[in-house]
C-alpha cells in the first residue's frame, strides 16, 4: 500500500483547505447576489480530488463534475480566474461565460466540469484513445457522482475503455445522493464499484473521507493505466455537508445522518494522519491555513475589480 510522501502529503492538506475555503466563500458570494446562475458545493469531498490529482502530472487530464470546483483546483486551475469565471467577469477561464457548471482550463488539464451528468465519463475514454493514438503517455481521471454512474453514457464509456485498455481512471464520488434522490431508491446494487468486473476491468472501493486510502488505490489506478494496462473504477464513499445547490433546504437527509457524516470530516481525520506522523505541528498549520486564505480573499477581489465581457464579445469562442 503506498503512502503519500511528506511533501505530497503536505500538498494535499493545503489542496485540501484550499479547496473548502474556496467554497465557502463562493457560498457567502453567491448568498451576496455576487454570483450569478446555480452553484454545487462539494464541502466534505475535497479528499478524492485533492489526493488523486497529487498522482497526476501536468500534462494528465480531467474530466469534472458540474459539483467540480475541487477538481479543477486540484489539477492546479488558477483560483483567481476560477473565481472569476464564476463572477462572470472577462478575466475568468471562459472568459466569463461558462460558469460554475462549464469551468474549462485546458492550460492546466482541465476538460471542464459539466452540467451534463455523467459527461465526463465519455469525454474521457476519448482524451484517453487520443493519448494512446498519439503516443503521449497522459493519463485522463474522470469524476463523476452515484448518480452519474446510472446513466447509459457512463456504461458505455466503462466498456469501451476497458475494451480498448484506455489509459483512464474512473473515479465515482459516491456521496449517496443522486441530487436528491439517496442511493438506496436509485440502485439495487450496494456497490458501483462491483461494476467493474461486468466490464473486465479493475474496481475498489475506498473510504472516500481517508486521504491515504484514496492515494493508495488511485496510485496503483494511475500506475497501470500509464504503464498500458488499462482502466481501474475507484469508488470513493464520501458525503456532501451542502444541499444538492446553494439555497437547498435538504428536507431529505436526516440531522442524525448529518452529524455522523461530520464526525468522518476528511481534513482533521487527515490532519491527525499528518500530525502522528510529526508532518505538520500546530505552527506549520496555521500558517498553512493563514497562506490559503490569503489566497482565496486575494481571488475575491481579483473576481470584483475585474471587468465584465464586452458586449460586442458575446459570439467570441463560439463554434457549430
Amino acid at each position: 500500500m503506498r503512502e503519500p510522501t511528506r511533501e505530497q502529503g503536505l500538498a494535499i492538506y493545503r489542496m485540501m483547505q484550499l479547496i473548502r475555503r474556496f467554497e465557502e466563500r463562493v457560498a457567502e458570494c453567491f448568498a451576496g447576489g455576487e454570483i450569478p446562475g446555480f452553484i454545487h458545493l462539494s464541502v466534505g469531498q475535497e479528499a478524492p480530488p485533492a489526493a488523486v490529482c497529487a498522482l497526476l502530472g501536468p500534462d494528465d487530464l480531467v474530466g469534472a463534475t458540474h459539483r467540480g470546483h475541487g477538481q479543477c483546483l486540484a489539477k492546479g486551475a488558477p483560483p483567481d480566474r476560477m473565481m472569476a469565471e464564476l463572477f462572470g467577469r472577462a478575466t475568468g477561464t471562459c472568459r466569463g461565460k461558462g460558469g460554475s457548471m462549464h469551468l474549462c482550463d485546458m492550460a492546466h488539464g482541465v476538460l471542464g466540469t459539466n452540467g451534463v451528468v455523467g459527461a465526463s465519463l465519455p469525454i474521457a475514454v476519448g482524451t484517453a484513445l487520443a493519448s494512446r493514438v498519439r503516443g503521449s503517455g497522459q493519463v485522463t481521471a474522470a469524476f463523476f457522482g452515484d448518480g452519474a454512474a446510472n446513466t447509459g453514457a457512463a456504461h458505455e464509456a466503462l466498456n469501451l475503455a476497458s475494451v480498448w485498455e484506455l489509459p483512464v481512471v474512473f473515479v465515482c464520488e459516491n456521496n449517496l445522493y443522486a441530487e436528491f434522490t439517496p442511493q438506496s431508491v436509485h440502485t439495487k446494487a450496494g456497490s458501483i464499484a462491483q461494476r467493474a468486473g461486468a466490464y473486465g476491468m479493475r474496481g475498489v472501493r475506498v473510504d472516500g473521507n481517508d486521504v491515504p486510502a484514496v492515494f493508495a488505490a488511485a496510485a496503483e489506478a494511475v500506475e497501470l493505466a500509464r504503464g498500458g494496462r488499462g482502466p481501474t473504477l475507484i469508488e470513493a464513499m464520501t458525503y456532501r455537508f451542502r444541499g444538492h445547490h446553494e439555497g437547498d433546504p435538504m428536507a431529505y437527509r436526516q440531522k442524525a445522518e448529518l452529524e455522523e457524516w461530520r464526525a468522518k470530516d476528511p481534513l482533521p481525520r487527515f490532519r491527525g494522519w499528518l500530525g502522528e506522523r510529526g508532518w505538520l505541528t500546530d505552527a506549520e498549520r496555521a500558517r498553512l491555513e493563514a497562506e490559503v486564505q490569503a489566497e482565496v480573499n486575494a481571488a475575491t477581489e481579483f473576481a470584483r475589480q475585474s471587468p465584465w465581457p464586452a458586449p460586442e464579445a458575446a459570439l467570441e469562442g463560439v463554434y457549430a
